[in-house]
């Protein structure tokens, strides 16, 4: 990845203008929620499992507030470039930010942020969580968690796993179970999911972490084989599938997220109102049937809860950062 540069990224966050307002409806007083044109700025690209879940839940929350949501897709500098352009806007309550673990990781991968991460953002809801698999291409020789640690200490340094992308969620889980296993595997990390998905399919790598969506192609091809999930839950999507917490290893939870934030300054009334509009939003059986195919578990939680939460993400993330020298790179 190439180094990240602040400055270029403030100025490619200002260039682009936020819309032109229209009337705001559902009851709400102007002085508590001012006319205007809602958006969420997404720092993921278009047709990810991140976008998709803030299309499906923003779609139901217009119809809710009567107020239509735009999502804005703002790419690059590991969120700096959404979050710079939320934070140019007027703190009224129109403008949001749907992100993920950058919220949490930022802090210790990039020097110079101009902004503290706890004091400049208000979390108001985790939207989703996204399981990830360890999985293996489909001539390795493991069948279990268990096998797989075995041929690691075996052959120290030469079983290859792919993560998308070097410093995400799936590149703290494998860094995770490789302190807590006691191995040592080779890290290539992907761009995204679906290139580390292609490459397990080819068989040119021995093992990925991705999430749930992504490994569907290649296993349904039978080119790969899945040990085991990150989640401390087993994934409603691979009921049969064992957790790596109740494979030895307990506690550990490590899934893919995204949420919503608002930026300091927001009205808390309606910080209050948006979650209990995307709360109300992820109990529609329509948004729940879209986002199933996409391995996403809504949640909705409150804004307390959000940031007891990501407190503890903190916390986890970055001594595991620290300890095992994660870098962009």
């Amino acid at each position: 990845m190439t180094k990240l540069n602040r400055r270029g990224l403030l100025a490619a966050a200002l260039a682009a203008p936020l819309a032109t307002p229209m009337l705001a409806r559902h009851g709400w007083a102007q002085s508590k929620w001012p006319s205007g044109q809602l958006r969420w700025v997404v720092a993921y690209a278009a047709g990810g499992a991140a976008d998709t879940v803030a299309r499906n839940v923003g779609a139901r929350v217009s119809e809710i507030l009567g107020q239509q949501v735009i999502i804005d897709n703002r790419t690059g500098g590991n969120s700096l470039v959404a979050q710079t352009a939320v934070l140019q806007a007027p703190k009224d309550g129109l403008t949001f930010l749907v992100d993920a673990a950058n919220q949490v990781t930022n802090e210790y991968l990039i020097k110079d942020i101009p902004f503290n991460y706890e004091k400049t953002w208000i979390p108001v809801t985790r939207l989703a969580d996204f399981p990830q698999v360890l999985a293996v291409k489909s001539d390795f020789p493991a069948k279990t968690l268990a096998e797989y640690i075995a041929a690691a200490k075996a052959k120290p340094g030469t079983i290859g796993l792919g993560t998308p992308p070097a410093a995400g969620m799936a590149h703290m889980a494998s860094e995770e179970l490789q302190k807590r296993a006691g191995i040592k595997l080779i890290h290539a990390p992907f761009r995204g999911g679906a290139d580390a998905a292609r490459d397990i399919a080819a068989g040119a790598i021995d093992s990925v972490i991705i999430t749930t969506s992504s490994i569907r192609p290649p296993l349904q091809s039978g080119r790969c084989r899945i040990l085991a999930v990150t989640s401390i839950k087993r994934a409603p999507t691979f009921p049969d599938v064992p957790t790596i917490a109740e494979s030895g290893f307990p506690g550990f939870d490590l899934n893919d997220w995204n949420g919503l934030f608002a930026a300091t300054g927001v009205p808390a009334e309606i910080v209050g109102r948006m979650q209990e509009a995307c709360a109300e939003a992820i109990k529609d059986a329509k948004v729940k049937e879209r986002l199933d195919p996409a391995g996403a578990i809504l949640v909705a939680d409150t804004p307390a809860d959000f940031k007891q939460w990501l407190d503890g993400q903190r916390k986890t993330l970055g001594k595991l950062i620290v300890d095992a020298n994660i870098k962009l790179q």
